[in-house]
């Protein structure tokens, strides 16, 4: 057997041979038989090309290379009852880091009193908040729990539909005041309109339902979703905005409701290895119900 792969069990074999003087004695103490315990300390014996005991009449004697041996023995058993303490703990333990992913929106808009909650109720959390519009990979623990406005397909994932968000035209009535009001979605050529300078996936099905949404129709093209807001609340245009934060804005104006409506669906994401650890349960759990009262059922 080679020596780099020695399996450790061999050494904590051993080092209950040593400590309990016998195959027999060892064997009780594991809860092993007889026979196991003597092909394991044959075998470690063979990888290390050494001697770990003399047998005789009156039983084993450890040698040289044993008691040489022992103390690293002893190490790996405090280190091995170390990991078994702490797995279960880490695991039950409401602590550690959590990476979240959500649109640069809904994370900027709607995660930080959710998270300043999350933080109240869980002191021992640190989140780590990855602001994106492009959905982070979760097989490849790019994040640990994602909020994301389409249905995983993965089945690894586990996934939890939350609700959904509508999205809406509006304006500023700063903006309605020195440029009137459109009517129609024809009137729209007629305004500064706000939107995206790259067609993301997401958007595709939205062109192809309305295709006054061109670039070159726009005024402002920036990417930013949360620098298009902003330019919506600072009177520049009209733009596309998440019902459900308008609402919060009295001065922001639902525009042409009929003509112009999208729904996403609302799902939180997470990979089913990790819904066995306390803290990303506690996560996905919190987020889950406090997005449902936001967003809607």
């Amino acid at each position: 057997m080679d020596k780099h792969h020695v399996n450790w069990e061999h050494y904590r074999v051993v080092l209950a041979v040593l400590e309990e003087g016998s195959l027999s004695a060892a064997a009780r103490a594991l809860g092993l038989t007889q026979p196991t315990v003597g092909r394991q300390v044959e075998a470690l014996e063979r990888a290390l090309g050494v001697t770990l005991f003399t047998r005789s009449q009156t039983g084993l004697t450890p040698t040289v290379s044993a008691l040489a041996l022992k103390p690293f023995a002893e190490n790996l058993k405090m280190t091995a009852a170390a990991l078994e303490r702490t797995i279960p703990a880490e695991a039950n333990d409401v602590r550690g880091t959590v990476r979240l992913t959500a649109s640069e929106v809904v994370g900027t808009e709607i995660l930080p009193p959710i998270l300043a909650d999350l933080k109240y109720a869980h002191p021992g959390l640190k989140i780590e908040l990855v602001l994106s519009d492009q959905n982070q990979d979760l097989l490849n623990r790019d994040a640990d729990i994602a909020i994301r406005m389409a249905q995983p397909t993965q089945d690894v994932l586990v996934a939890k539909r939350i609700g959904n968000v509508t999205l809406g035209l509006y304006a500023h009535q700063r903006y309605l005041q020195q440029q009137g009001t459109p009517q129609t979605v024809a009137d729209l050529t007629q305004h500064s309109l706000i939107g995206f300078d790259t067609i993301l996936p997401y958007m595709r099905p939205i062109l192809a339902q309305f295709p006054f949404l061109q670039r070159e129709s726009f005024s402002l093209r920036v990417d930013n979703s949360v620098a298009q807001l902003a330019a919506i609340r600072a009177g520049f245009g009209i733009g596309i905005c998440q019902d459900h934060l308008a609402r919060r804005e009295q001065a922001l104006v639902h525009l042409l409701p009929e003509a112009f409506a999208v729904e996403f669906p609302v799902w939180l994401v997470m990979h089913e290895d990790l819904k066995r650890m306390a803290r990303y349960r506690a996560v996905f759990e919190f987020v889950a119900g406090r997005l449902g009262e936001m967003v809607g059922k």
